[in-house]
């Protein structure tokens, strides 16, 4: 199924990690533990002053975005020594990890991937760090496994971070990535007899790997080798797309496509299934707006044709009949369609309209046999539906209950898919679907320990500032009392075009299980109802996104779920912008703030790594106007002293290149400076990690149990 490639460079769809509560706590605040005034570390100061447009701006704390200093080092260790000195002593911490180890311990599969009569698929016997890579003769055939990531590191830090098999299903090329970082190496194997070949690519970020049909080679995307020091910092500029043969070093890999005039063009090449052509979608930052050329590969040395241009929409690549490119777009159509473009009749006046535009949002759309597979998102739920090749309706796909559903990859040759469901008390379950005749069967189904029958989740609607209707999900035992009493985790993103659907979660459990309320807020700036949607919380705009969410707050507390003294925020990434942004904006508003890898300094944001490419969605200090507006909002730049600000554990990782830690640094040691209340604002650094994905599963299990258990000790 069609996702757009340039969604790699947003940031990471943090997976909701909620508080929770432990029996052994459970029965009140007489056994919570005593306050204590926390002795912060001295976090010492520089005098660095940057102007802009006229208005001088201290940066304190500038030297902390050096993260290999010796002094960035011992700061990062004093810091944990306080937070862990903290979270050592809380009654809960140990309880909860032992509950979540007992509900980590189940069976996971990913969705299998066919090539031949070969099925590829991952799968976690429970609590190894890392899954391993299966592969199967016959979907019930005998069974091995080809690659095992635990066996490559002694910590499990060391993860399977893509793969693609040949279409004669004899070569797997795979990436791996190390402690957490984006950047990619990419290797192959003979799949017959699980060997490793001799090839060895470097330096690949945001890219995934296209065979040739004859197994002769593969496409691929890289940057240059970053200057010695800015491995994990520097800016990723000049993408380029490149060819490797089997065999040969990267060295002598053919370069297909570059613009040296263009340095934040990056590009996705794609062997169409016929093998007949390259596609090449061309991305610039997160803007869903991209282009497409191609590549005729059957005429030698043929040039790459520019066939779409300007980057005026979104255009996702399905299939091809020849020379018929299919396409799923937001051209004319803010809620998607799927459009048919011949390449002899390239002018826009001869595109034809396959699937029209619905009344709910087109997330996505794929081509199994002679069918289209398109999911839509209704309110924020998935609703699956099967179309013939000239756009009619064939039926819709079951789907088991309210929740989200995934994958439908196939091939044109196969009526054969399969696809993921899951929601807040369903744990991913895979099934096999036939589109031709609409039979759909479990193919693997996890078994966790706990009984979901104890719970519910209901939809509801409520009215932001401006009168916009958000929709927000609330999972809880059946029958809550509506008390105000209720310890609730209020979980948000908005932005990048990113929908929050239901999704299980181990940690969600443990909090439903000892009372908890479980509320995910579907803001602007997400894509739950489309391009509109997505644009209402984007840059000068941004501000609606949080009103959203504080708007959410609110009407936990009016409608007796909650209240202030019991109420969580929780977010990651560009949610953790959202949690600092509102818990500067409105610190009475909760009790505990859970930031996790957050973009905190909205003006030099656009300094590191893949950052630039956030400015189609946030702006850019370095314009006026766009200035003004991230200086009203920017977390790090909104702190004032003298204020009691809600408890606050922020989490990073030493190793993450997508948001630089240096973000959360800076905003730690401000927040720790400003605020004058006896609640802890503390900082959790982990080490030999990135931003989350790939993240071995023991450590996943240490932070969740050390977040649950602040989350706990603050919001009873």
């Amino acid at each position: 199924m069609h996702f757009p490639a340039f969604v790699r460079v947003a940031c990471l769809l943090f997976a909701p990690v909620s508080a929770a509560l432990a029996g052994a706590a459970a029965a009140g605040g007489e056994e919570r533990q005593e306050d204590e005034k926390l002795s912060y570390p001295q976090t010492k100061t520089v005098d660095h002053v940057d102007d802009y447009h006229g208005e001088k701006i201290a940066d304190p704390y500038r030297w902390l975005e050096d993260p290999d200093s010796d002094d960035t080092r011992a700061w990062v260790g004093a810091q944990n020594k306080v937070t862990f000195g903290y979270l050592e002593k809380l009654p809960q911490r140990e309880p909860i990890r032992k509950r979540l180890t007992e509900l980590w311990n189940y069976e996971r599969y990913g969705l299998p991937r066919r090539r031949q009569e070969r099925y590829f698929f991952t799968r976690n016997d429970g609590l190894q760090n890392q899954s391993v890579l299966y592969v199967s003769e016959g979907l019930e055939g005998e069974t091995r496994a080809l690659i095992d990531p635990n066996t490559l590191s002694e910590d499990g830090t060391v993860a399977l971070a893509g793969w693609r098999a040949s279409e004669d299903g004899n070569l797997l090329a795979y990436g791996l990535a190390h402690a957490g970082s984006d950047w990619r190496e990419w290797k192959v194997l003979d799949v017959e007899t699980g060997e490793p070949l001799e090839d060895h690519l470097k330096w690949i970020k945001f890219s995934g790997v296209s065979w040739l049909p004859d197994g002769s080679g593969f496409y691929y995307s890289r940057y240059d080798e970053p200057e010695e020091g800015e491995t994990f910092t520097g800016a990723n500029y000049y993408q380029k797309l490149f060819f490797h043969e089997l065999g040969e070093p990267q060295s002598q890999d053919q370069l297909i496509y570059e613009r040296p005039d263009e340095k934040e063009w990056g590009f996705d090449g794609e062997v169409t299934e016929d093998g007949r052509f390259l596609i090449i979608s061309v991305w610039r930052g997160t803007e869903r707006k991209n282009q497409i050329f191609y590549k005729d590969l059957m005429v030698k040395d043929a040039p790459v044709v520019e066939l779409i241009t300007g980057f005026d929409s979104e255009y996702g690549f399905l299939g091809n009949d020849g020379g018929v490119f299919y396409f799923v777009t937001d051209l004319d159509a803010p809620l998607r369609r799927v459009i048919a473009v011949d390449i002899e009749h390239p002018a826009r006046l001869n595109w034809s309209e396959l699937i029209p535009q619905a009344d709910s949002v087109l997330e996505g759309a794929g081509m199994v046999g002679d069918y289209f597979v398109a999911a839509y998102l209704k309110d924020a739920r998935s609703d699956v539906r099967i179309f013939d090749l000239q756009g009619k309706h064939v039926r819709d796909v079951g789907l088991p209950a309210i929740g989200s559903a995934g994958g439908f990859g196939g091939r044109r040759d196969s009526n054969e898919t399969f696809y993921y469901f899951t929601n807040y008390t369903t744990p991913t379950t895979i099934y096999r679907y036939n589109v031709a005749t609409g039979e759909s069967s479990v193919f693997r189904e996890p078994t966790v320990d706990f009984n979901p029958d104890d719970f519910e989740t209901r939809q509801v609607f409520y009215t932001s500032k401006d009168g916009a209707r958000v929709p927000m999900f609330l999972t809880s035992r059946k029958g809550l009392k509506l008390d105000g009493n209720n310890p609730t985790i209020l979980y948000g993103y908005g932005g990048f075009n990113i929908s929050q659907s239901p999704g299980f979660s181990v940690s969600n459990v443990v909090w439903l299980e000892n009372g908890g309320v479980y509320a995910v807020a579907g803001l602007r700036g997400g894509g739950e109802y489309g391009r509109d949607w997505h644009e209402a919380g984007m840059k000068d705009r941004k501000q609606n996104v949080f009103e959203d969410f504080i708007a959410a707050a609110a009407w936990l507390i009016d409608n007796k779920i909650t209240s202030s003294d019991h109420l969580a925020i929780r977010g990651g990434s560009n949610g953790g912008l959202l949690v600092g942004a509102v818990m500067t904006q409105r610190p009475d508003l909760i009790a505990c703030a859970l930031p996790a890898v957050g973009v905190m300094d909205m003006l030099r944001f656009h300094k590191f790594t893949i950052g630039w490419a956030w400015v189609s969605e946030f702006g850019s200090s370095d314009d006026l106007e766009e200035f003004k507006t991230l200086r009203a909002y920017s977390p790090l730049h909104n702190l004032k002293p003298g204020v009691s600000y809600p408890a606050t554990l922020v989490t990073t990782a030493d190793h993450d290149d997508r948001v630089v830690p240096a973000h959360s640094f800076k905003f730690a040691a401000a927040l720790q400076a400003a605020h004058a209340g006896e609640a802890p604002v503390l900082i959790r650094i982990e080490t030999r990690a990135g931003h989350g994905a790939g993240k071995p599963t023991a450590k996943i299990i240490e932070e969740a149990a050390d977040i649950l258990a602040f989350a706990l000790e603050n919001t009873r």
